[in-house]
């Protein structure tokens, strides 16, 4: 009986949606079935109504669809790359290894002057990188000129950077910061040019660029 592959199912974690992957109607059976519904409550000396049991069934039924539809942030978070295992090292060490103004700016989320960054004028193949930690962030084919006297880029390498919501202006703002150290990158704005239409704005104090033929530094530890 379909309702007690059911009940099975759930004791064993698993999801009653699995009689849909065999081609059968999980709700069109439960309702047919109405004579085994009582028998079966009555049998196991359960009191609750049948509505009542209904509903919960829906309730359990309905979390493997969740999954079906992650938020947008979620998926654009899928990637082919590793997943990166956060860096954990105090700010007093991350000052030992930084400049005053990259670690304010990486650190205490400062924003550098616009146009104050030589890598707005860099052209040239490569990978831009973390400037705390190392870890590559950018490549050179997303990098393109916005126009805002910020380092700009069309998208991240996948997984490499993480998101929060941002209010320091009031106006709510998507931060991003580097996934390894928290080192604070800039923000993401939809202006950007197709396809993605995102402009990922970067303080350059928080980047380091490597050429493409160069070897990328080892990460720090």
């Amino acid at each position: 009986m379909l309702l007690k592959k059911c009940f099975c199912a759930l004791r064993q974690g698993k999801s009653c949606f699995c009689a849909l992957r065999q081609g059968k109607s999980f709700s069109a059976n439960l309702f047919r079935d109405n004579m085994s519904i009582n028998s079966m409550l009555h049998n196991k000396g359960i009191t609750m109504k049948r509505r009542t049991f209904l509903q919960r069934i829906s309730v359990a039924t309905s979390f493997p669809l969740l999954s079906l539809f992650p938020n947008r942030q979620a998926f654009a978070n899928r990637a082919d790359s590793v997943l990166i295992e956060p860096l954990k090292k105090s700010h007093a060490a991350w000052r030992k290894l930084l400049s005053s103004e990259a670690f304010r700016v990486l650190f205490e989320e400062d924003t550098e002057p616009p146009g104050s960054s030589p890598l707005n004028h860099e052209t040239r193949d490569g990978t831009y990188i973390c400037a705390a930690c190392y870890l590559p962030l950018f490549e050179s084919t997303h990098k393109y000129d916005s126009g805002t006297g910020w380092p700009s880029f069309t998208q991240p390498i996948a997984q490499h950077v993480g998101t929060k919501r941002d209010f320091k202006i009031i106006i709510p703002r998507t931060e991003y910061h580097c996934a390894r150290c928290g080192g604070h990158q800039g923000h993401v704005f939809k202006d950007g040019p197709p396809p993605r239409k995102e402009r990922w704005c970067n303080n350059g104090l928080a980047l380091q660029f490597v050429l493409k033929d160069d070897a990328l530094p080892a990460l720090r530890s």
